[in-house]
C-alpha cells in the first residue's frame, strides 16, 4: 500500500498535563502560575483551573507534527473550552466506552490504555497523561508493536523536548 504516511497520533489528557495540580509548595511557593489567553476566556465557562493552562502550549503542541487527539474525560468540552484557550482548532475526541470505571480484570491497567491502543490501530502514537504506570507500559509493549511513547507528565520544557525528539525520530 503506497501513499502518504500518516502522522503519529498524540493522545492528550487535560487534567495533569495541561492543568497542573498536585504540586508542592516547594515547587510553586507563590502558587500555580496564572495565564491569560489571547483568544480570551470562553464566555460560557467559569472553570477556575483554565487560567493554569499555558496558552503557549497550543503552538508547541501543533509544532510537534502529530495529529492531536483529546484523550480526556473532558470529552467534547475540551474543544469548547481548552482548544480555544490554546488557539487550537477542534480536535478529534476519544469516545470512551461505557464501562470505563469497571476495574474488574484490568490488573492495574489504566482504563484508557486498551482503548487508545485500539484507536491507534498500529499507527505510531504518543500518550501524554499524568496517570500512566509501568503496568500500562508493559501492557502496551506486549500488545502494540509500532512506535509509541507513553509519557507521564505535567508539560514542561523538558517534556516538550522529549516529545519533539520522539516525533522527529
Amino acid at each position: 500500500m503506497n501513499g502518504p504516511e500518516l502522522r503519529p497520533l498524540l493522545f492528550l489528557d487535560v487534567d495533569g498535563p495541561l492543568i497542573p495540580f498536585g504540586a508542592t509548595a516547594r515547587e510553586y511557593p507563590d502558587g500555580y502560575p496564572v495565564y491569560r489567553s489571547s483568544s480570551g476566556r470562553p464566555k460560557d465557562v467559569d472553570n477556575p483551573l483554565l487560567s493554569r493552562i499555558n496558552p503557549a502550549f497550543g503552538p508547541r503542541l501543533e509544532a510537534l507534527g502529530c495529529e492531536l487527539v483529546w484523550a480526556t474525560t473532558w470529552m467534547a468540552e475540551a474543544n469548547l473550552v481548552v482548544a480555544p484557550w490554546l488557539g487550537l482548532p477542534d480536535l478529534p475526541v476519544v469516545d470512551w466506552p461505557e464501562d470505563v470505571d469497571d476495574e474488574d480484570g484490568r490488573g492495574g491497567l489504566h482504563w484508557k490504555t486498551r482503548t487508545l491502543v485500539e484507536l491507534a490501530a498500529g499507527r505510531p502514537f504518543v500518550w501524554v497523561d499524568d496517570e500512566i504506570t509501568e503496568t500500562d507500559r508493559r501492557w502496551v509493549a506486549d500488545h502494540c508493536h509500532g512506535r509509541r511513547l507513553l509519557h507521564r507528565v505535567g508539560l514542561t520544557d523538558a517534556d516538550f523536548a522529549t516529545l519533539a525528539a520522539w516525533a522527529g525520530a
